[in-house]
């Protein structure tokens, strides 16, 4: 990672052997709980993809504001619900 967000370089002397597994044992138990709550909540695939379909065919110059008018759509439940529906059938 470069630029002021981050670290210029990395430094692999940081962390001990220790700290090294318990980070390793970290990062595999995020991942799946994570594959665990995306698998039980189909809907987030579908709001997300939806989201990007509709940008890219849309092409918006604000991507802020065309994300906040998306998702505060008072009636995206329902589209997302029935998209559901649909890839259910």
């Amino acid at each position: 990672m470069a630029g002021n967000r981050g670290l210029v370089k990395l430094d692999v002397g940081v962390l001990s052997a220790d700290q090294q597994e318990k980070l390793r044992q970290f990062k595999m138990k995020t991942r799946i709980d994570n594959e665990k709550y995306l698998r039980s909540h189909p809907e987030v695939e579908v709001l997300i993809g939806d989201f990007l379909r509709d940008m890219l065919l849309k092409r918006p110059a604000d991507i802020r504001e065309f994300a906040a008018d998306h998702f505060f759509n008072p009636n995206l439940h329902v589209v997302i619900g029935s998209k559901m529906e649909g890839n259910m059938e």
